[in-house]
């Protein structure tokens, strides 16, 4: 197996949900396979967290259409990645979805590939078999185009630009009622948002790696329907990813 990453802290309780769900996607996938040895410990790859300071990459979060502002929030994320690939990971994930909308800069001179979170969340949509998609994630994910130009390059279309206003509710959504894992109102008020937003027929992608704490019994899934919705578990999908390329 492998040796995977895990860049994590973006929140601390998506990390969690990445560390356990890729341990108990492999133990799976060997009793499945039947793999799994008779007796004994049932072997998971070996992972590394680096584990960075919320709080800190908050407030260094850059202007959009600056690209020097994001200099010192990249930097952070450049030099986790780098301690990554010195501790001999084959590769790494990111257990969040918005510093992929700097993957470009914060990987460079990076050696260690990085799996990309868009590119298992659209791999996600197609195999749900919807063309579009409604994404719902912090504002600095709703303002970054990654998403939507993903989407595009796999046919499928994304909704939006989404109002100001709503950009502004689901930031703090997400700060009022994920942070430290779902609130008892986070499920009502993410589903309030789907209603005012989501097309009949689209795909709403959690595009924020805590959103998915809302529907605790399909945490593990990449694909699931709840409440008249198909939903995109953008963690899920993303861990399946990585137990692939490290399980081979």
């Amino acid at each position: 197996m492998k040796k995977i990453g895990i860049l994590g802290g973006v929140g601390w309780a998506s990390t969690l949900d990445y560390y356990r769900g890729i341990c108990a996607g492999a133990w799976s996938h060997q009793r499945e396979a039947g793999t799994a040895p008779k007796s004994g410990p049932i072997p998971v790859p070996r992972i590394t967290i680096e584990s960075v300071n919320q709080a800190e990459t908050r407030s260094l979060r850059g202007m959009q259409d600056d690209e020097q502002s994001w200099a010192d929030f990249d930097a952070v994320f450049h030099e986790a990645l780098l301690t990554l690939e010195v501790a001999g990971c084959d590769f790494a994930v990111i257990a969040s979805n918005t510093p992929h909308a700097r993957l470009h800069s914060i990987t460079r001179g990076v050696a260690m590939p990085v799996l990309s979170i868009y590119e298992a969340t659209a791999s996600a949509v197609l195999l749900a078999g919807a063309k579009k998609a409604l994404v719902i994630g912090t504002s600095v994910t709703l303002q970054s185009p990654n998403y939507s130009q993903v989407m595009t390059e796999h046919s499928i279309r994304t909704l939006g630009p989404l109002p100001e206003e709503e950009i502004a509710e689901a930031q703090a959504m997400i700060d009022e009622d994920f942070h430290g894992g779902a609130s008892e109102n986070a499920r009502e008020r993410l589903l309030q948002f789907c209603h005012r937003n989501a097309e009949p027929g689209t795909a709403v992608i959690l595009a924020c790696t805590e959103l998915p704490l809302a529907f605790p019994d399909q945490i593990d899934d990449p694909i699931f329907e709840a409440e008249g919705f198909l939903f995109i578990n953008t963690s899920a999908a993303h861990i399946t990813a990585a137990l692939e390329r490290a399980m081979g």
